[in-house]
């Protein structure tokens, strides 16, 4: 069986290269393919390492591209000759030529003349002001390579950097940002360099109030008749630049129109400012607004400027943000001009045009989790926007959804679920002490109630209901925390059939899905992330959730379930515990279409005085489409235990105390609309108590030998309003087994019915697993 699958391996290879080449067959009459360049850099001028790095800069400013490349070979291009010229601009051969496929890039497109010029102006722009380059080109069949030869010469580097030293103000000012500077001595000339560092000393100079300041009023004279290879960079200010631009400028009026329409326009602000009633003076701020939409307090928290402060440009975008995160404005326009009878001094006007108060909103979503159901939700969101003119945001929304069983679990175990939750957000902190935030995103306290009827088919019935207090607030775009101050659960089952209670016989684990549970005390959680960032080649995420139960409640009554004393509220034992989880992603970047993302997850909590061990909805989970892909959901451990649900195909429910999972994955485009993917997950949970029921369970010194490893591949759809995922995987380590016999590589077989019904899992998912 291996050696016929050899021969597939072979007859698809041989398959591949000759569509490569193919290619050059449908070429137009007389037209030969252009498949690269290749730039030498050969001035002996410069150390080998430098050569290299421009060798590879240099090719990546020419144009045009060749044909992509997949495994070295031009697939998009083949698709595009085989799909031919298609008779309507639909259907498949349409999609294959133009969307899967890429036309072929003609010798004829390429200008070697034009290109030489780039890399000669690309040299001088980064100090080497004697290059010279040469062009030339290779033919093979069909085939054509550019040849470039650069001679750079030796690279002008910075001697010195003269900053203004006249006694005007803004001589000053500029001179005071020099210890910033970009620049440094000994480093190579850089145009890109002088181009940023005017832009640094722009945004430092907006800072002390140059509103009508800009980078194209500084230059960067350029002296290399200083020495050998070398320049002084001298800072100027442009003679031309205008007086405006050279003054500093304070605060004057804040005028306010919380109610502007872009379709009146100014022809309704002319006549509002003229209607006495429809002015209110707050504070600095002048609101211009007959209807009176809003309390003037919401501009005193959300306006960072007041009559007389010195322009500054951070206070400028800080109220601006401030005004777009309370979520109630559809759009916010700010100006600036100088004021009639005062120099140096500038009005604020704010023109905010509200959403609409009430709304509904209807969503239909697709949706899976980490147990491998995949479903369908529908919601009715009904929201108040500024419920009590503070821009307070109160929503009800009523949600109903279905989730059926998928990545070949036994079926008919299907999920209802129905329910309804309302909250309210006022854009400020309420609590008994002042709290301020400095941010650019408005601090917003939050109160939730809610409840959930879930229904699983031919199992359970479990009613929920849930209430939080809390708060929300942002640093910054990276850094994020939130803080319940209250967060109340309870959950009590109905309808457990005879079905779950044979299995819980089984199971004695399954019984704690039905237990009453009731849980209340703090939480906290902190996000960083600076994935957004996408120019970096190292981007990460971070999540940090710290949760704790009855701890005061606990303090008090002295209750210890370990004595029989324990306290119940409402006839059920409230929980006690703290918890830990730590989540950390960190995603390089290896291409524009390609990256390797990484996971690691970190979980412990421990239960005391009024409970043994972590109520069964905080407890730790592993395995299914967005954990271990090999394995079943919640179906791996605790530690080297193996369930006898396991082997009934009955729905396993194993969870721990302790968590550790590992996730690698490489990310990469194929065609199109579709990615590839390779991954590892490795992991495992544990119990923190040893149980006799549950042999290897507890975590030990040995836990390394207890995790679980699964590999496979994956395909992606991405159809931008959602990402269909795809994956097939199979274990490779089964923590269950005996020692020394846990790794399972060797049993790999592809073409065994048996194993691969009893080993191969897939995954369909919505989104990323990470």
């Amino acid at each position: 069986m291996k050696t016929k699958n050899l021969y597939y391996f072979l007859f698809l290879l041989v398959l591949l290269i000759t569509w490569s080449c193919s290619n050059t067959k449908f070429l137009p009459e007389g037209e030969l393919l252009y498949v690269g360049a290749k730039v030498k850099v050969i001035d002996s001028l410069a150390p080998r390492k430098e050569r290299k790095t421009l060798e590879k800069e240099f090719k990546g400013i020419l144009r045009p591209k060749p044909n992509s490349k997949i495994l070295g070979l031009r697939v998009k291009l083949y698709f595009y000759n085989l799909a031919g010229e298609p008779k309507k601009e639909k259907g498949f051969r349409y999609w294959l030529r133009n969307k899967a496929g890429e036309p072929p890039v003609l010798f004829s497109q390429v200008d070697l003349g034009y290109s030489t010029e780039l890399i000669k102006n690309y040299s001088e722009n980064r100090g080497y002001f004697k290059a010279r380059a040469l062009a030339d080109s290779t033919r093979k069949g069909k085939r054509v390579t550019a040849d470039f030869e650069a001679r750079p010469g030796k690279q002008y580097r910075i001697k010195e950097i003269k900053f203004p030293t006249d006694s005007t103000a803004l001589g000053r000012a500029i001179a005071a940002t020099q210890d910033k500077t970009l620049f440094k001595t000994g480093e190579g000339y850089d145009l890109d360099r002088i181009k940023a560092e005017r832009i640094r000393i722009d945004a430092r100079l907006k800072e002390q109030g140059y509103y009508y300041f800009g980078p194209d009023y500084l230059k960067v004279q350029v002296d290399s008749t200083v020495g050998s290879y070398e320049t002084d960079l001298i800072v100027k200010v442009k003679d031309e630049t205008p007086n405006q631009a050279k003054r500093v400028f304070t605060i004057g009026k804040i005028i306010i129109y919380p109610n502007y329409s872009l379709k009146d326009g100014n022809r309704k602000i002319r006549q509002l400012e003229k209607d006495s009633t429809a002015v209110e003076y707050y504070h600095d701020f002048t609101i211009i607004d007959k209807e009176k939409l809003f309390n003037p307090r919401i501009f005193d928290r959300t306006l960072y400027f007041h009559k007389n402060d010195l322009y500054n440009r951070t206070n400028h975008n800080l109220s601006l943000n401030r005004l777009v995160n309370l979520g109630t404005f559809k759009f916010v326009k700010n100006q600036f001009t100088p004021a009639d009878s005062l120099d140096n001094v500038l009005d604020a006007y704010y023109y905010l045009t509200p959403l609409k108060k009430k709304s509904i909103r209807v969503e239909l979503l697709g949706k899976t989790n980490s147990a491998n159901y995949t479903g369908t939700e529908l919601s009715v969101n009904w929201n108040n926007r500024n419920t009590f003119k503070g821009a307070e945001l109160f929503t009800i929304s009523l949600f109903g959804g279905l989730e059926v069983q998928m990545a070949g679990q036994n079926n008919g175990f299907n999920v209802y679920r129905v329910g309804s939750e309302t909250s309210l957000i006022w854009p400020r902190f309420i609590a008994p002490f002042k709290m301020q935030s400095s941010s650019g995103f408005v601090p917003k306290t939050k109160a939730t109630l809610g409840y959930e009827f879930q229904k699983r088919e031919q199992l359970y019935a479990l009613n929920s209901f849930k209430g939080s207090y809390g708060y929300l607030w942002k640093e910054n775009v990276r850094k994020e925390h939130q803080l319940n101050v209250t967060d109340i659960h309870y959950v009590s089952p109905n309808n457990v059939t005879d079905l779950y209670r044979e299995q819980i016989v089984l199971n004695p684990t399954l019984a704690k899905v039905i237990e009453k549970q009731l849980i209340f005390g703090p939480t906290y959680s902190y996000t960083y992330t600076n994935t957004m960032e996408t120019s970096k080649k190292h981007t990460i995420y971070y999540k940090g959730m710290f949760d704790t139960s009855g701890n005061v409640a606990g303090l008090l009554t002295g209750s210890d379930i370990k004595k029989g004393d324990t306290t119940k509220v409402f006839g059920v034992a409230f929980s006690q515990f703290v918890k830990l989880e730590n989540d950390f992603r960190h995603y390089m970047k290896l291409g524009p279409e390609s990256q390797l993302a990484s996971r690691i997850i970190i979980g412990a909590g421990y239960g005391y005085g009024n409970s043994t061990e972590l109520p069964y909805i905080k407890q730790f989970f592993i395995g299914g489409t967005n954990s271990i892909r090999a394995f079943r959901s919640r179906s791996i451990g605790p530690g080297s235990y193996l369930s006898e649900s396991e082997n009934s195909s009955f729905l396993p429910d194993q969870s721990g105390d302790i968590k550790l999972e590992m996730n690698m994955e490489y990310r990469a485009k194929l065609f199109s609309i579709v990615k590839g993917a390779v991954f590892v997950d490795a992991g495992n949970i544990w119990l923190m108590h040893k149980n006799p029921d549950k042999p290897g369970a507890e975590f030990s010194k040995k836990f390394i030998e207890q995790i679980a490893v699964g590999t496979g591949v994956g395909l992606r759809f991405d159809l931008s309003i959602l990402l269909l995922r795809t994956d097939l995987a199979f274990p490779i380590r089964k923590p269950y087994y005996e020692d020394r016999q846990r790794w399972v590589i060797d049993e790999i077989n592809f073409g065994s019915g048996s194993w691969r019904k009893e080993n191969l899992v897939f995954n369909l998912a919505i989104g990323y697993p990470f």
